[in-house]
């Protein structure tokens, strides 16, 4: 795992990104939504039918169940400690959740389109482990196994070969 090399958040490695997506197996999605509709919804479908545990956590939805996964209201009651901890939620949450994905020992933090908090990325970089700004891992999942380019969409991975799961 990549653990405390150094990164700049404007622009990420694809061996970085590759690398993390190759070793993470369960993770945990913070406002991950019961909604069909909503994004975290399809890129939660899209991690599981890629092979990934993705375990809800949402307070509102609590005791229900997301894609036949229970949700959970905290990351302190998941049932297993995630490898990655993926936050679907405001720059400002993200820094409260960053300290309990610290603390429940996790490896990656990883914060959706949108969501930037350098502060809480250099108390979780500080700590040991993976960050991730402003991305989305099913995005860059697709990106760097090739399934973008299906649809037409320029990468930026050049390869005369057909490319596998980043996994």
């Amino acid at each position: 795992m990549t653990g405390t090399r150094a990164v700049v958040h404007d622009r990420y490695p694809d061996a970085y990104i590759r690398d993390i997506l190759r070793n993470t197996r369960v993770i945990a999605m913070v406002g991950a939504s019961p909604n069909w509709n909503r994004p975290s919804y399809f890129a939660m479908k899209y991690l599981q039918e890629k092979g990934y545990r993705v375990i809800p956590v949402n307070p509102v939805a609590a005791g229900q169940t997301i894609l036949g996964e229970p949700v959970y209201a905290t990351l302190d009651e998941l049932p297993v400690a995630p490898d990655m901890v993926d936050i679907f939620r405001n720059s400002d949450a993200a820094g409260p959740i960053t300290d309990d994905a610290i603390r429940i020992g996790a490896k990656t933090v990883w914060m959706q389109l949108g969501v930037r908090n350098d502060a809480a990325a250099a108390r979780a970089e500080a700590a040991g482990l993976n960050v991730v700004m402003n991305r989305c891992p099913k995005i860059e999942y697709g990106r760097l196994s090739g399934e973008l380019g299906w649809s037409g969409v320029n990468t930026g991975v050049i390869s005369a070969k057909r490319m596998g799961p980043p996994r």
